[in-house]
């Protein structure tokens, strides 16, 4: 004989209407940043689509600056060295940057202090295509193709691929 157990109705808190208040939304923010680093606008974005209003989540990212738990250069830099461990080049990484709202000066130090950008271009395409360099165009152009695809300049793909430009 099987029982039927009754279905559970218990109400989640965080199904509630979340509290107004600074202290709540900075509360939200530390248990959001307990998950991963976020930038400062971000972590706005997602505490106003939590539903806390926006003057509440601007205190609490303020108040988290201000103490230093929120840092958008600290985490452009370590963007940076994640997606550039990845194979990833300078352009993509700026565009993802900007996209998450960081000041042009973080996203110029952080790319600054990033790895050698051209040997990464070199490692990502000899990983990719193997170390001999190509032989015809149409295998250079498909090289630099991958390589701005990835997020590297043309400077970059051209000493990767060994593309000599035309001076003439």
């Amino acid at each position: 004989m099987t029982t039927r157990r009754a279905p559970r109705t218990v109400a989640r808190a965080s199904a509630a209407q979340p509290a107004a208040g600074p202290a709540a939304a900075r509360d939200a923010a530390v248990a959001l940043l307990a998950r991963r680093d976020f930038a400062g606008r971000e972590l706005r974005t997602r505490l106003t689509a939590r539903g806390f209003e926006p003057q509440a989540a601007e205190e609490a990212v303020a108040q988290l600056t201000a103490e230093g738990v929120v840092n958008d250069a600290r985490y452009a830099c370590n963007y940076v060295t994640y997606h550039a461990g990845r194979g990833q080049g300078p352009v993509r990484i700026a565009a993802g940057l900007r996209a998450r709202g960081l000041a042009a000066a973080d996203i110029e130090a952080a790319l600054a202090s990033g790895p050698d950008w051209r040997a990464l271009a070199n490692t990502v395409r000899a990983r990719r295509f193997g170390k001999a360099s190509p032989a015809s165009w149409k295998e250079k152009a498909r090289q630099a193709r991958f390589l701005q695809y990835r997020g590297f300049s043309a400077d970059h793909t051209r000493a990767a691929t060994g593309i000599v430009p035309d001076t003439d």
